[in-house]
């Protein structure tokens, strides 16, 4: 009887830390970004590497579109200049009316004709891990 009280116990405790840790690190996947036209999924995670001193290739671009837009990010995992995860948070700003852009082309193009400004400096770095959206949840 004190075995299963024990037991029962302890499956509640590993119950409840699992739900915390997955509130911490930002909850279920979402789906977050487009990288190249397609579309990823992550799990926010409570990094923050600012002033670590690392050096700016060691990260990868996010652009943040705002305005209830996904972000674009510039690689995947699979490309060969991917860093795991590591993520520099570039701030757009519109001027004109927003719109979904899926892939650092057409970012970089709205930007070259005056259409979004891109922050001169990250507004954040982190970390989150990187998943392809299923074909059946699209």
């Amino acid at each position: 009887m004190l075995r299963r009280l024990a037991i029962a116990i302890g499956s509640a405790a590993m119950l409840g830390s699992v739900l915390v840790s997955s509130v911490a690190a930002g909850g279920p996947p979402k789906l977050s970004f487009y990288i190249d036209d397609v579309r990823y999924r992550t799990v926010g995670t409570p990094t923050d590497f600012t002033n670590t001193g690392a050096p700016d290739f060691t990260y990868d671009v996010i652009y943040s579109l705002g305005n209830g837009l996904a972000n674009v990010a510039t690689a995947k995992p699979g490309d060969t200049d991917f860093n795991g995860g590591r993520w520099a948070v570039y701030a757009v700003t519109w001027n004109v009316t927003p719109w979904q852009m899926t892939n650092d082309g057409e970012v970089l193009a709205a930007a070259q004709a005056g259409d979004i400004s891109i922050s001169a400096d990250p507004v954040k770095l982190f970390f989150c891990n990187v998943a392809i959206v299923p074909p059946s949840w699209n």
